[in-house]
């Protein structure tokens, strides 16, 4: 079995093992899209932490109900260098919402290593 049937299997063994959480989770995604951006609701202490780090150029965007902030969470750690492929992510993942009228940031980590319990 070559590698790109390997990765086909595996996919389509996790589309199916998510089926019963994943449906209602796109729904969720489908129904959002339609809605727009709710920051107005926001408190304005919750608003300056989430503007806070942003260029200014990002700041005005943001500060009206239309663009959308992507939260980006990595695995990223300058200690691990098996995880510095994934240094330049947030970057790139700026950029292409930059080039689509959004904004990103990173919002939060997930640990890069795990020990066995």
């Amino acid at each position: 079995m070559s590698a790109d049937h390997r990765i086909e299997a595996i996919t389509k063994r996790i589309v199916e093992r998510s089926k019963p959480t994943r449906e209602p989770y796109l729904a969720r995604v489908r129904h959002a899209s339609t809605t727009g951006v709710k920051r107005g609701s926001l408190a304005c202490a919750n608003l300056a932490h989430g503007f806070a780090v942003c260029s200014s150029g990002d700041k005005a965007a943001l500060a009206g109900d239309t663009v959308p902030n992507l939260g980006i969470i990595t695995a990223y750690n300058d200690m691990l260098s098996a995880h510095q492929p994934f240094e330049h992510f947030p970057d790139l993942i700026r950029k292409a919402a930059a080039e689509v009228g959004g904004v990103a940031q990173v919002a939060g980590g997930v640990s890069a290593m795990r020990g066995s319990a």
